[in-house]
């Protein structure tokens, strides 16, 4: 008898057989039980699977001695028939070669004779997404409505190339990836039937490269026979495949955790110099490092995982050096890699740079991180980053400062206020009263304080308006063209340098409150010093006066020394590890 490779010998014969596949076989064999046999029925997948397979079973079921049924013997000639291939009503079909509108006229004219001998006359069409859109639409009108004796069954790797009028005229079974133990499970059988001892590294690699297919393991398996003969290691799989070992690829991501870039760059010049494939290598290391990002946010359930007792011990040391924001950056340095590796001319250089990257994202900072950071910043007071002073219990309720929202609230808040983006004002009036002559003095005076220890606040405040100072708060109004300033500048640390400056003018324990205002009262000038057009009158003496006429801001030079050593850029700049590269007035 002429010899059988491992692939067809140890094919599965009935639904028990097959593995990895249980929602598939389990329906079929339900719809079996039932008498709800469909008329097409349509099976998708990765190659090695077991599509063609599962449509052969299932022919036997319906085709067998006294069936549908699931039990049918093994010694049947019509199930023999099948599984030789040589049954006249089981017809298997090549979508590839066969793939035009003569074939499908000549299989509608076929169908329509009864079975020779079975129950069912039915057709196997393998890679059916390689028909042309012609003969799909010759076949639509005999695949909805075919004769009762009549059963299509579809096979292809790439289901998006069907077109939906034969999907909607199909029951669809998506097959998966066979996990890795369950590949080794069954090589482990195979290897006892044909006496072949196999460590189980060597398995574990074979099931690595095989990707999830079993037709493509058992042919490994069966060339590594013929070439290492009934004794196979790890090493010949390895050597043979171009694999890197498991423990070359767990030293390679030890190294990067840990940050020794000597080590990470002479691990991959070993492998790179001994022939491994770097395509390869970068798949089992994003695999490696997904495996630590799922260990470690669920805790340790190994339900998750498809790995080895040996990766285990390895998966709780190394996910104990990192968080899960580190392992999820190196997940997105090696997917972009991944990306990218096709079209490298040197993958090897690829390869060095991303775990370079990979190495450099241990120091890498979150936004969240940042964002916190940021509000700690503007909880600080002024330039001395002493703590603002607390509301009296004297104040009116509702002139308090609103109580703390929602994190949720907050965080958006911070991310508006840092990205420019304007926040709305808690309140809104709408038209600024006179302004008194007192008022605006004590307003320049203060602006100039404040000039003078942070510009940066200054050229804020100088497009504002002294709406009113009554019961010892300070109303400070921006225009409507001016309101995206209010994010900006309403903070507590604004307030505490407000207030102490406004101590400073003998004005002790004001508060402050920022708003939007139809119109403006009175806007500082922007060349310090500069005094207002009207009289100015003692702060106890003077009544409500006239609102006083606005003069158009001086133009002054624009201090860059005073800019780039104001505290909150400096801040700014240690926070992003940025640099000023110009700066304008």
């Amino acid at each position: 008898m002429a010899y059988q490779v491992i692939a067809r010998k140890y094919r599965p014969q009935r639904f028990a057989d097959v593995v990895g596949q249980e929602h598939v076989t389990q329906t079929l064999t339900n719809a079996i039980t039932q008498k709800r046999i469909a008329h097409a029925y349509l099976f998708c997948g990765p190659r090695g699977t077991g599509k063609t397979t599962i449509a052969r079973i299932f022919a036997k079921c319906l085709n067998c001695e006294g069936g549908p049924k699931i039990d049918f013997s093994d010694k049947d000639p019509r199930c023999i028939e099948i599984a030789e291939g040589r049954s006249l009503d089981v017809l298997e079909i090549d979508g590839a070669s066969n793939n035009g509108v003569e074939q499908v006229r000549e299989l509608r004219e076929t169908c329509k004779y009864a079975p020779a001998n079975s129950s069912f006359k039915i057709y196997i069409i393998d890679e059916v997404h390689m028909l042309s859109t012609a003969a799909f639409n010759a076949l639509l009108k005999t695949l909805e409505e075919p004769p009762a004796h009549v059963k299509f069954m579809f096979a292809t790797t790439d289901p998006e190339k069907v077109l939906p009028t034969i999907l909607s005229r199909c029951q669809r079974f998506d097959l998966r990836r066979i996990p890795a133990a369950l590949i080794v499970k069954h090589l482990t059988h195979i290897a006892k039937l044909e006496k072949v001892k196999i460590d189980e590294p060597a398995l574990y690699a074979i099931a690595r490269g095989a990707d999830g297919g079993m037709r493509d393991a058992e042919s490994t398996l069966d060339q590594l026979i013929s070439f290492c003969g009934d004794k196979i290691e790890e090493a010949d799989v390895l050597s043979m495949f171009g694999l890197a070992a498991q423990s070359q690829i767990l030293g390679l991501s030890r190294a990067v955790l840990a940050g020794e870039i000597p080590v990470a760059l002479g691990l991959l010049n070993e492998l790179a110099q001994n022939g491994k494939d770097l395509g390869r290598l970068l798949a089992d290391l994003l695999s490696h490092f997904r495996n630590l990002l799922i260990f470690q946010v669920s805790r340790g359930d190994l339900n998750l995982l498809e790995v080895s007792e040996a990766e285990v011990a390895t998966l709780k040391e190394q996910s104990a050096l990192a968080g899960t924001e580190l392992f999820t950056r190196i997940l997105e340095v090696l997917t972009e890699a991944e990306l990218r590796l096709r079209d490298a001319t040197s993958k090897k250089i690829l390869l060095e740079v991303a775990l370079l990257k990979a190495i450099e994202a241990r120091n890498g900072v979150s936004l969240d991180s940042v964002l916190k950071q940021l509000n700690q910043l503007r909880g600080q007071s002024g330039t001395g980053g002493t703590p603002a002073p607390k509301q009296t219990e004297a104040a009116p309720a509702a002139e308090r400062r609103p109580p703390a929202r929602c994190e949720s609230e907050s965080r958006q808040q911070h991310a508006a206020s840092g990205a420019g983006v304007p926040i709305p004002s808690p309140a809104t009036v709408a038209a600024a009263a006179p302004v008194s002559a007192d008022l605006a003095e004590l307003w320049t005076k203060l602006i100039e304080a404040v000039g003078r220890a942070s510009p940066f606040t200054r050229s804020y405040l100088v497009d504002a308006n002294p709406v009113s100072f009554e019961k010892g708060i300070l109303t400070i109004g921006f225009d409507p063209e001016f309101e995206d300033h209010l994010g900006l500048v309403d903070n507590a640390r604004n307030h505490a340098l407000l207030q102490t400056k406004l101590a400073e003018l003998g004005q002790a324990n004001a508060q402050i409150k920022f708003i939007k205002v139809e119109g403006p009262a009175i806007r500082a000038p922007r060349a310090t010093g500069v005094t207002p057009a009207t009289p100015v009158a003692s702060a106890k003496s003077a009544g409500p006066a006239a609102p006083v006429a606005r003069e158009k801001p001086a133009t002054v030079a624009f201090n860059k020394n005073d800019f780039k050593n104001d505290p909150l850029i400096q801040k700014a700049l240690e926070i992003f590890k940025g640099q000023i590269v110009e700066v304008r007035a």
